[in-house]
């Protein structure tokens, strides 16, 4: 199996034994031993196969690192956090997804977060199986727990990924800067209900509707 550890917060080296691992294409900064790099493209579903992702008009690509030795990997000295999946389905948004163990199944949904909220159509990652997956964010990600009776309400412009039992719903006219008196235009929250985790970021993305 892929070691993920992570060096100093925005660097993720993955030492491999033989076995592969898929990451953001051109994410590698370094690495050492014997590595062999595949840009991935066509058929199936995810990271394996439909490996391009609508993201605000452009295109996200992957690609496979296979070999023996340790492999770095970073994005624009982004924040990195690691994600250990023992079954369950991760959600995340396609340009928070770093690097993901080859035994992790990957697909996609239509309408995520941002997506829904404005009312138009996005690509947003499942990561599903067993292993570990790299998460990147603007600033150290935040792990907010929702339980029974205690639901969340996120800025979908700072929402990077959900797991667990959670159920999404969405409020428009209003935003966290409406509360500020500095809200513009139409502006929305998403609110996270049942059981599990939302790990969002200190940092507002821009989103298809511009800023929230």
């Amino acid at each position: 199996m892929a070691q993920f550890l992570l060096q100093g917060g925005k660097v993720l080296a993955v030492t491999l034994t033989g076995d592969a691992v898929q990451a953001k294409n051109g994410s590698m900064v370094a690495y050492d031993g014997q590595m062999a790099f595949k840009k991935m493209s066509g058929g199936g579903e995810g990271l394996r196969g439909m490996v391009t992702r609508r993201i605000t008009g452009e295109q996200l690509t992957v690609m496979e690192v296979k070999g023996q030795g340790t492999c770095y990997f970073a994005d624009r000295a982004a924040d990195i956090s690691l994600v250990r999946l023992s079954g369950e389905k991760l959600h995340v948004e396609a340009s928070n997804l770093l690097c993901t163990e080859a035994a992790l199944r990957t697909g996609t949904t239509f309408t995520g977060v941002r997506g829904a909220a404005q009312g138009s159509g996005l690509f947003t990652t499942t990561v599903e199986g067993s292993g570990q997956a790299a998460l990147i964010s603007d600033g150290p990600a935040v792990v907010l727990r929702v339980g029974q009776g205690t639901p969340l309400q996120v800025d979908p412009g700072a929402y990077v990924a959900h797991t667990g039992d959670l159920r999404q719903s969405f409020q428009s006219g209003v935003s966290f800067r409406t509360f500020m008196g500095e809200g513009s235009g139409e502006a929305f929250q998403v609110r996270f209900e049942g059981d599990g985790l939302v790990y969002v970021q200190p940092s507002e993305r821009n989103t298809l509707g511009g800023e929230i």
